[in-house]
């Protein structure tokens, strides 16, 4: 298979993306860097803003999710707006509050179940923990990013010998008892809660007394790579949707002097329902849209007509083809990685795909030189969604549902195609200049 350099550079920059992403916070904090290199102005809720054609800026609400734009030329009443959808988060492991527990002389850290991850694939990896901590200081208390890159955590399997029939009857784990991980040894005189804070403080510089709060995950600190003879394919975790959001944000980033303003907006909680003021399902997109039109002093009418003329595409990951598993796939839509990006449509309104929607995607991958593809799920499985529906519904914007087609979603290390990933940042940087 012929890889060009370019799709070669492209999906290098997507795994590094990933790599200094193991958390939605991190990832905020990873396009907020690129954004910051590319010009983009950061603009805070609680301020006025000013805005003025050509300008470039970004905002980030909760720490989790962002939305970066392009004032377009033209007035949006008869250019609309370009929208691009994704989130920042993946299905995982989360701490619990008050997660460290003394168990026979080994300390352990009650976890959470986030999303719908294939738990088996935690069993026997590196893992660490990253995320977002609450410290106290002279001012109050104040947020602060940490990650540990060296393995830190481990969830072991049981011996064979004691589960005689996990290779007929699957790996399975109790949520509440046997997903706990392994941190340390118990030490003489220090609690559990004790040996747990500490690395913690170490790594900000702080005493431990003064860690309040924590929301941490727990991922692979092994990084991602090029797999197959022709390295076409990639391997990491968090493809879904941190693929779709470097893709996103690299067309946005190639985006210079659009017509119609341009928006990139990356939610979290998308693995949990989306309904939070940080999620896809609460107001921020329409916040931020709202104040695009105050700026030049669009009515209500004015606003309706901006809307009806824009666009949405919703960007997450699609379901690739197994060639093991043929019969989990519906007929005459099979997905193929490294075949193109994929429309994905569901008469129950699961993805916000319609007939229209569609034929604009196509024409847009038509006019970017790229082949797309088509995707139904079975009708006797149960439909994933995405925030597509949610966004396209709160904001009476038609949408298309897309993604690269990828295998194993929500495991902790999932493949997908590298030739997909530059398709998808031609069809997306494509969309951006329709």
């Amino acid at each position: 298979m012929n890889i060009s350099d370019t799709a070669q550079i492209q999906a290098q920059d997507l795994l590094g993306f990933i790599d200094a992403s193991p958390s939605p916070w991190h990832a905020v904090q990873t396009c907020t860097a690129r954004l910051d290199a590319a010009g983009f102005k950061k603009l805070e809720e609680t301020e006025r803003w000013s805005l003025k054609a050509g300008g470039r800026h970004y905002v980030i609400r909760g720490g989790s999710s962002i939305i970066a734009f392009i004032v377009g030329d033209r007035p949006a009443t008869t250019a609309g707006l370009r929208l691009i959808g994704a989130h920042t988060d993946s299905p995982g492991l989360r701490l619990k509050p008050k997660p460290a527990e003394d168990a026979a002389g080994m300390i352990r850290l009650g976890v959470e179940v986030y999303g719908g991850p294939i738990l088996a694939t935690f069993a026997d990896r590196d893992l660490s923990l990253a995320g977002r901590v609450h410290i106290r200081t002279p001012d109050g208390c104040a947020p602060r990013l940490v990650r540990f890159d060296e393995p830190l955590l481990r969830l072991p399997n049981l011996a064979i010998h004691m589960n005689r029939e996990v290779n007929d009857n699957g790996l399975k784990f109790n949520r509440q008892t046997e997903l706990p991980l392994l941190l340390a040894m118990a030490a003489d005189g220090a609690s559990a809660e004790a040996r747990f804070r500490r690395p913690i403080a170490e790594v900000l510089g702080l005493d431990p007394d003064d860690l309040l709060t924590w929301e941490l995950t727990v991922y692979d600190t092994q990084k991602g790579s090029f797999w197959g003879i022709d390295r076409e394919f990639v391997a990491s975790g968090r493809l879904d949707n941190l693929a779709s959001c470097h893709a996103a944000l690299s067309a946005l980033l190639a985006t210079h002097e659009p017509t119609a303003t341009c928006i990139c907006a990356f939610f979290d909680h998308e693995e949990v329902g989306s309904e939070s003021t940080a999620g896809a399902g609460g107001s921020f997109i329409a916040d931020v849209i709202d104040r695009l039109a105050a700026g030049p002093a669009l009515d209500a009418e004015d606003r309706h007509r901006m809307l009806a003329r824009s666009f949405l595409i919703s960007a997450d990951m699609a379901h690739g083809w197994h060639p093991n598993f043929p019969a989990a796939y519906e007929p005459c839509h099979h997905a193929l990685v490294n075949a193109g990006p994929v429309i994905k449509s569901n008469a129950n309104q699961r993805y916000s795909t319609s007939a229209e929607t569609a034929a604009r995607f196509m024409a847009i991958c038509e006019k970017a030189g790229i082949p797309c593809q088509r995707y139904a799920h079975r009708t006797d499985l149960g439909c994933g969604s995405t925030i597509g529906p949610m966004v396209a519904a709160r904001l009476g914007v038609p949408s298309v549902d897309v993604g690269s087609p990828m295998w194993a979603m929500h495991s902790i290390r999932e493949s997908a195609g590298v030739l997909d990933h530059a398709y998808m940042i031609a069809a997306l940087t494509t969309a951006f200049a329709d």
